[in-house]
């Protein structure tokens, strides 16, 4: 049984702790951490991804792969809360001995790569999701990549690896909060509509609101439990420095930072 009141007050705690990572370290990039909480707290407290923080590396565990690196500070809090380090390590974000930076790093348990520059996280799980089959495991391997990624021709060449080499065990998340660092996709490259261009390459489609808790659980479960040989996408409606309404109306709100006072503000409740 999911208990979605819970599932929501995890997400509310993880938003107050990305605003906390953000007024600590401000180069975080905090409006693309904020729209990606509920993808996060879904696969980890939502019992759709298998995974033990005591042995981050355990044979049997799905994978996340991170493509979206500079999203992912939101990710940091859930890992700590999760057990796989120690919530202290949250303050200490960006300083010399910690091992949580402005962007992460495979020195942090739980995240499995490093991919590069943007729009390589798709390939990566491409050639983990292969050799996961060729062992004949069943484990999933789930990567998170940003709207504005799809814009890399590396990604469609993985898309049409997947298709091809029918890799059914791998889930592409797409946080698609329909803004790049500098500005709407749709002025730089529209590719909409990305349902057809999926279908095109015959994957398994699920269309989702990234904020509403029930219909992303349902949305994502239905793609776990899929059956077949196609890989499988969620294109996930999303709102970039979703919470925030200074950054959820800047088209530059990639590149932009809060003051101590207006997180003071936002946490208080002043929004």
């Amino acid at each position: 049984m999911v208990d979605f009141e819970e599932l929501k007050r995890k997400v509310d705690w993880v938003w107050c702790q990305t605003l906390l990572l953000h007024r600590r370290a401000p180069e975080t990039r905090l409006a693309s951490s904020l729209s990606d909480i509920e993808i996060f707290v879904l696969l980890f407290y939502g019992g759709l991804m298998k995974y033990d923080p005591r042995d981050p590396f355990l044979p049997d565990r799905d994978r996340l792969i991170i493509s979206k690196g500079h999203g992912a500070i939101s990710l940091y809090p859930v890992l700590a809360d999760t057990g796989f380090f120690e919530m202290a390590e949250l303050d200490m974000i960006s300083r010399e001995e910690s091992f949580l930076g402005v962007i992460p790093d495979t020195i942090i348990p739980g995240f499995e790569t490093i991919n590069g520059s943007l729009g390589h996280g798709l390939g990566v799980a491409c050639g983990i999701a292969l050799a996961l089959k060729k062992k004949q495991m069943d484990n999933k391997v789930f990567v998170l990549c940003g709207d504005g990624e799809l814009n890399a021709g590396a990604i469609w060449e993985a898309v049409m690896f997947a298709s091809f080499h029918k890799l059914d065990n791998i889930i592409l998340l797409i946080d698609n909060n329909k803004l790049s660092m500098l500005g709407y996709q749709k002025d730089i490259l529209g590719l909409e509509p990305l349902e057809q261009k999926f279908s095109a390459f015959d994957w398994n489609i699920c269309i989702v609101d990234g904020h509403d808790l029930k219909k992303l659980y349902e949305g994502l479960n239905g793609l776990v439990r899929q059956k077949g040989d196609r890989p499988s996408v969620a294109i996930v409606h999303t709102r970039k420095g979703r919470g925030v309404p200074r950054l959820e109306t800047d088209d530059l709100c990639h590149i932009r930072s809060l003051t101590g006072a207006e997180i003071d503000d936002l946490l208080s409740g002043e929004k």
